[in-house]
Formats: C-alpha cells, structure tokens, sequence
C-alpha cells in the first residue's frame, strides 16, 4: 500500500501557511484603512530600499511574470503610489519609482506589518524562530538545486 506523502511533508503547510499569511495581512492593512495588497505592499518595500529599479528586475527579485507584474504596478501607478518612467538612456527599459503619496503609504503600513509579524511569532521563542528559518532556507535551496539540475 502506497502511503500519501502529503501526511508526513512540509509542503502542504508551507503553501498553506503562505496563502494564509497573504489573506492576515490583506486584511489587516484594509482594516487600517491603508489601500495596499500584500503584494503591493511587498513591491512597495522593495522600492524604498532601491527606488527606480527596471521593471524586468522587479519581476525577477519578486518571482513574478511580467503580465502579473505589469497589472500589479498598474494598480499602483492607478492609484498614484509609483511612477514608471522611461530610462533616457535605454528607451526599451521602464524605471518605477515611488511616488511622494506611495512613500507614505509605505510608512504608514509599515508598523501595520510589523505588528502583525509579531502576532504571528507568538508564543515562540528565538530559537524556534531560527529553526524555522532555517529548515525553511534548506527548502528554498532544495528547490532552487532541483532547478538548475
């Protein structure tokens, strides 16, 4: 008899508990008001850490399709969070900056995702956090070897 493997893995709790974090989070920037998805959010801090990044790095520093990036900044130029600009010197790449009203919607979400970072961590403590991370950077190098074979 064949045993299901997904009753003694990792994996299933990894996309759940990924999936489940995106929907806390939504949930608690919209309920602070703030116009931001998890994925905004996240595209949001990785431009104030480096604004005016191309957009065909932004796709690949966040893992996603150009498609589902171009709707994804879209969204947020919509809504007057970035700027895409045009390189002068290399027509072909676009540049997305932060806008002034972008930059402090960052900051106000920012102690919002703090907070909830921290609620989810309770009632462990350092090392088990430390585990975690690193059974779960051995995952993420297990795949990425998985890829390059």
């Amino acid at each position: 008899m064949i045993k299901d493997i997904h009753q003694q893995s990792l994996v299933p709790w990894i996309g759940k508990t990924g999936k489940m974090l995106s929907s806390f989070l939504n949930q608690r920037l919209h309920e602070e008001g703030l116009p931001l998805t998890t994925k905004q959010w996240i595209l949001l801090r990785i431009l104030d850490e480096a604004d005016g990044r191309p957009q065909n790095e932004l796709a690949l520093i966040t893992e996603r399709d150009k498609a589902s990036l171009v709707r994804l900044i879209n969204s947020l130029e919509k809504n007057k969070l970035v700027k895409r600009v045009q390189d002068p010197e290399d027509k072909r790449v676009n540049r997305i900056y932060l806008s002034e009203k972008g930059r402090e919607v960052f900051q106000q979400a920012l102690p919002v995702v703090n907070r909830s970072f921290t609620d989810l961590q309770k009632g462990l403590d350092k090392s088990e956090i430390e585990d975690v991370i690193r059974v779960l950077k051995k995952v993420l190098d297990n795949i990425c070897q998985s890829q390059l074979a």
